[in-house]
This record gives C-alpha cells, structure tokens and sequence, in this order.
C-alpha cells in the first residue's frame, strides 16, 4: 500500500472545506487544508455575514422614522461608513479566527498558500513550491463572481467583493442583476442613502421565487425609493466627468457613480490543476460529481460552491458531513437537498421552503393555495405601508403542505421553523390544529383555514 504524506489534503478553507478538514482531524486522520486568501470562504468573509451586517446598518434610518409613531423623539442623526467598514473588518477578523482556532483544536495543519493538483495524489503548495502527497483530496474552492467580461468596461465595474470595502459611499449606484447578490445590495446602499438602480433583464426579479412575493418587493422596494428597470440591460460602462455612464439596450443613458455587477457566480477551479489530475468538469467549470460528492476520480471529492449544485453555506456544510460519513464511518450517505429553507435578506425580507406556486401546479394535479396580505402591528403606529404576504401551497389530495413563503420581517427566522415542519410531513390539518400566538405576525400561518384559490392541472379553479 503507498505512502501519502496526508490521510486528507483540503483545498479551500470555506465552510465546506473547513468543516471537513476538522471533522477529519478529530477522528485521527492526518489532515491538511490550504487556502490562499483568508479562512471562512466567501460566506465569513465576504458574503452572508458581513453583508446580514450590511443589512442592519441600512435599517435603522427607518427604525428612527418609526420610532416617531411609539412617542419617541430621535434627535439628528448621522452616518460613518467607514466606522461600519472598520467595526465588520473588526467581526471578520474574529471569525476568521475561531475557524483557525477550531482546525488547530482539531490537529488539523493550516496552510495559507494557493494549493494546486499535479496529480490524483499530489499536490503542489504555490508558497513555497513544495509538493506533498495525500489519500483523498477535497476540492472546495468555492465560487467567484462573475465578471461579465463581454460587456465593453466590464473592468470599471466593481462585484460584491468590493462592495465591502469601498473607502466612501457613492452618491449613485447602478446594480446589474436580479438574484439575492443584487435586490440585497439594491436595498443595503438605498437604506445608506445611495440613490440605487436595479436593471434586470428578466421580467421581475428574482425569478426562482414564488410570484406573489416577487411582485410584493418589486413594489416594496419601488415605493422605498429604489429604481427597478426589467427586460434591460446594459450595452457598454463608459467614464463621464462626474462617474460613468451606462447605455442599455433599450436605449437608456443612466448616470452612476459605482456600477455593481451581480450576474452570478462562477465555479473557482481556473487554474487549479484539475486536468493534471484528470478530475472532469462541466462547461461552466463547475466539477462533476456524483450523489456522494466524488469526482471521476475515486480519491478525490468536491463540495460546495465548486460543484454548482446549490450554493448555501449550510449545503456545504451538509456536504462535508456526508462525506466524512461516506469515506470515513463507512456509512454511504447522499447530500439531502429537498425542503432547502432560503432567505432574501431584503428590506422587506423573503423567508421560503418547498415548492412555489408555479413549480406545485406542475407537479401535483389539485392544490390548495392558502394566501394573507395583512399591514402587521408594528405598522399601524408607524405608518409605514408595508405589507406582510404569507402562503401556503397545499397538495389537495394529501393535505401536505409542500412550500410555504412569506414577504415580511423576520420571514428568514420564521422559514428556518417552517423547514423544520414540512421536512417532517407535516399536513394543512397539523398546521390547523396548532393554537396561534397572539399577537404574532406567524400566526397567520396557522389560522388561514379556507383556501384562497385552488390550482387544477396548473390553472386556477
């Protein structure tokens, strides 16, 4: 039997590399985990945890507006965004270290230098130039924006990553997109007082999700202040004098100060030695991988971001631990990506799980559809006009609700709940016999007890 320098060499100190890397090392084996930038991947570093930071920085001018409506007088108030850059830099750093510290609990060797494939076995550690030898390799590099190089001065446009770290606040930005990356950062910079664009070439935004809670944004975020061009997108970013200049496709000349593009991610394996070690990847450069994560290659795996099956932290995470079980317990054990709680961390936000209506009329023949638009408590002594949307889609020959979404705040938390009760099977008649808390915004969900509408064969009865 050879000799490897390594049980497990990781490449990517994201979630998913991490978590294995230490898993691992806990259970005896000789690990090592190579990441060239900083420990935490994209999720720590620069994505869900600074920019949810982000996102309650935005909020407050409007916590102090309402604050009015409850009696209180806020006095005048101001904005530093180079204290909020400094004090997110400040939790990064923190984080970023109880993943060290949790690796090196574990006996795990960290190595910070770019690491690339020789071969099946061998890996060679740019930093230094070494080459070192392990049993079973994990892939988990993650992903990386999409730079949309077609477009004429893509290159004076800046992604998600610079966003954090901007040394001022525009006065103007234009976001190109219409996923989570874009309406989220859309509504960051508008509720920091940057006058914000969204152009989209899609018909609305955010086209994996329920319709209803689509629309119920787009206006939400329309009467905030925030402009939203669909079926547009831009031709060609130039320099003016006082910013750039975006002309689109429908002949639009905008004006902005910084353009963001949030047009995807893209699989980060360029470079990376797979085609020395004959690992096969799709046209997108994602790795291909079957339902246990393991490439062609027998000894070598991929998680996360980097196989572009679903791109959530937890899925990664979810990921390493079925590999762990897979190639260390003897316990062959497939990813589970059915009932994925989401959130769009939005202002209002967007908390989903199961079907939308549009995916259940094509896969069930009768559904009911139990829907409420309400103006929640907080509201009524605010004055702010927004509205709540709760849905329930219900399959009518079963009774078991199969997706369930809400347009509100706190949608997030509540659909993390909602995960826990359609994994478990949970039916229209459970849902009914819970008792509401009151006075709750969730308590919608348990007292809508007709149906809104029923969908048959995919059109509504």
């Amino acid at each position: 039997m050879p000799s490897f320098d390594y049980d497990l060499f990781v490449i990517g100190g994201g979630s998913g590399g991490v978590r294995s890397a230490r898993v691992a090392a806990s259970l005896g084996k000789k690990v090592a985990i190579a990441e060239e930038y900083r420990y935490g991947g994209t999720c720590v570093i620069r994505g869900c945890v600074p920019k949810k930071l982000f996102v309650y920085a935005s909020q407050f001018h409007e916590h102090f507006e309402d604050a009015a409506g409850f009696g209180w007088t806020v006095g005048e108030s101001s904005f530093d965004w180079k204290k909020l850059v400094a004090a997110k830099d400040g939790e990064i750093a923190r984080l970023e270290g109880l993943y060290k510290k949790g690796l090196a609990g574990a006996n795990a060797e960290i190595l910070e230098t770019r690491a690339e494939l020789v071969d099946a076995h061998t890996i060679r550690l740019l930093k230094t130039g070494k080459t070192v030898t392990a049993r079973t390799i994990v892939i988990a590099t993650g992903g990386r924006p999409n730079p949309h190089g077609a477009l004429p001065g893509h290159e004076l446009c800046i992604s998600s990553n610079e966003a954090f770290h901007l040394e001022e606040l525009p006065k103007s930005i234009l976001i190109a997109g219409g996923g989570y990356i874009a309406v989220e950062f859309a509504n960051i910079f508008h509720g920091l007082g940057v006058e914000t664009t969204l152009i989209y070439r899609g018909a609305e935004i955010l086209s994996r999700f329920d319709e209803d809670l689509r629309r119920g944004l787009h206006e939400a975020m329309v009467a905030k202040g925030i402009r939203i061009l669909c079926q547009d997108v831009m031709e060609k970013v130039t320099k003016g004098e006082n910013g750039l200049i975006i002309e689109t496709m429908k002949g639009e000349t905008l004006n902005a100060g910084i353009v963001m593009l949030a047009l995807g991610r893209d699989p980060n394996t360029k470079g990376l030695g797979l085609e020395k070690a004959g690992v096969a990847v799709n046209e997108r450069g994602a790795v291909i991988v079957d339902d246990y994560s393991r490439t062609n290659i027998e000894n070598i795996y991929a998680l996360g971001d980097v196989t572009d099956r679903v791109q959530l932290t937890p899925v990664a995470i979810h990921e390493a631990m079925c590999f762990i079980e897979t190639e260390y317990k003897n316990n062959p054990t497939k990813p589970d990506y059915d009932l994925i709680p989401t959130a769009v961390f939005s202002q209002p936000e967007i908390g989903t799980v199961g079907l939308s209506e549009e995916e259940a009329g094509k896969r069930y023949h009768e559904l009911e559809v139990y829907r409420a638009q309400f103006r929640p408590l907080k509201a009524t002594l605010s004055g702010r006009a927004e509205k709540m949307i709760m849905k329930l889609i219900v399959d009518a020959a079963s009774r078991k609700v199969v997706g369930a979404h809400i347009l509100g705040h706190d949608a997030g938390e509540m659909a993390q709940l909602l995960g826990i009760t359609l994994k478990a099977g949970c039916t229209k008649d459970d849902f009914d016999r819970t008792m509401a808390l009151h006075p709750t915004a969730a308590e919608e969900l348990v007292t809508m007890y007709a149906p809104s509408y029923r969908i048959k064969d995919g059109q509504r009865v």
